[in-house]
């Protein structure tokens, strides 16, 4: 009795060996730890191979691996030592064949994100190393196509141009989008996201560095549960190289992240007009806790791609120091969706360039219209115990004749500024203990 209780036991132990998850050093396994050489393929093959024995581990020791689009698969973690660094291709072709992909809100075929992965679970990327996106021929290219369209009127700008008109229903895409994007899909060269999950779940991004992206950095596509955590955003001044970028996402935590970008630093989207409307997956039950914000357009902003709605979400804890604006939510006439139920709470703000709070309808220049599922609405948003110093407007509140900003509510907060505070178009804003400049403000 007691051998076969032996025999048992040792069974278990193998059993539970046996689907352990495996831990692959990546050095060992090949790659090229020198910054020369493509690891692409070896990546990518490590991949499948773990994937289809239930999952594990790609670690990346100390050295610098080149590397084109990584495809990741369910129950695998990419994780890097400090010191490793995964130095991504600024070749064009390593991001090619164009995938399904979401791009400023808009569904298309275009360039793979630099890591990708699709209808995936239990995704991890995390460690102390680096992941470089080399952005800066991204970037240059991108300048260089909106000047040559733009004032000379060349068209097939590069061989990727008519690649793009190839893969997508243009028409389609012309007739779900107003007259700000169609201009600039004529322009046509989409630079990838650094990090795009599309419909995966337990998505974990933890204590990496990001540097250099080609365009939005963290953007997860109607993704659930998922979690982003010490992670360091720095994109010098650059094209739309957003920090985070939730997007028809549920069940989101941003926390404890460092962020300097070329454009937004934190932001809630949904997708853009009559596409997302149809598709109406809003981005809700958000949590973005203890981040601090430096050089970026917006410190927290919502939209303005949010015509799926922006619901249900909690900012506290924050500090914004140089930032272009401080919280912002935008949107425009053709985007409809709402944005309501949003609690914002403990923000400290400084050398704010623009405004430290606004809530803006009029984005972009678009004739007026009769209400209609095109036309916006900002709702139940409530700000509290704030303060900013050096701020250039203090408040501006701007909604639509046909579509005012109803149900706001600003308390405790002091801010120093060198203008006025805006208010236009709204209903049933409550102030309490609003200080600028040491005066009480009030609405007549």
């Amino acid at each position: 009795m007691k051998q076969t209780f032996v025999i048992i036991i040792a069974f278990l132990q193998l059993s539970v060996l046996s689907v352990r998850a495996e831990y692959v050093d990546m050095q060992k396994a090949g790659a090229n730890p020198g910054g020369k050489g493509l690891n692409t393929e070896l990546i990518n093959k490590t991949i499948d191979k773990l994937n289809a024995n239930g999952g594990g581990t790609l670690f990346f020791p100390s050295g610098t691996y080149l590397t084109g689009a990584i495809k990741m698969k369910s129950n695998i973690t990419l994780e890097l030592e400090a010191g490793a660094t995964l130095l991504f291709s600024d070749d064009f072709d390593d991001y090619l064949p164009f995938v399904e992909m979401r791009h400023e809100g808009i569904l298309m075929k275009s360039f793979c994100p630099l890591i990708y992965a699709v209808d995936c679970e239990n995704i991890t990327i995390k460690g102390e190393g680096k992941l470089d996106g080399q952005g800066k021929k991204w970037w240059d290219e991108f300048y260089r196509v909106i000047v040559d369209v733009d004032a000379n009127g060349i068209n097939d700008l590069n061989k990727y141009q008519p690649m793009w008109d190839k893969a997508n229903d243009t028409k389609a895409l012309y007739a779900e989008t107003n007259e700000d994007y169609v201009t600039s899909m004529k322009r046509r060269f989409f630079r990838p996201p650094f990090i795009q999950p599309v419909r995966c779940k337990n998505v974990r991004i933890q204590g990496i560095t990001i540097v250099n992206s080609p365009f939005w950095t963290v953007n997860p596509e109607f993704c659930e549960n998922v979690l982003v955590d010490g992670i360091t955003i720095a994109n010098p001044l650059s094209p739309n190289t957003d920090g985070i970028n939730p997007e028809s996402c549920k069940y989101v935590h941003i926390s404890n992240c460092h962020i300097s970008v070329g454009d937004d630093c934190i932001t809630l989207k949904s997708g853009r007009d009559l596409q997302a409307r149809k598709l109406n997956n809003p981005d809700e039950n958000i949590t973005i806790t203890n981040c601090t914000m430096l050089a970026g357009h917006g410190g927290v902003v919502i939209g303005s791609e949010m015509s799926g709605g922006v619901r249900k979400v909690v900012i506290s804890n924050c500090v914004f120091d140089g930032t272009d604006r401080g919280i912002r939510i935008k949107s425009t006439r053709g985007r409809g969706g709402v944005v309501e139920d949003i609690q914002i709470s403990n923000i400290v703000m400084k050398d704010i360039k623009e405004e430290a709070i606004i809530l803006d309808m009029l984005y972009t220049k678009i004739k007026s219209e009769p209400k209609s599922d095109r036309t916006p609405i900002f709702r139940n948003i409530n700000i509290s115990n704030m303060t900013g110093n050096n701020v250039l407007i203090p408040i501006k509140i701007r909604g639509l004749e046909e579509s005012p900003i109803t149900d706001i509510t600003l308390t405790n907060i002091n801010i120093t500024a060198k203008q006025k505070c805006v208010f236009q178009n709204y209903k049933r804003i409550v102030m309490k203990d609003v200080l600028v400049n040491g005066e009480k403000i009030t609405l007549d």
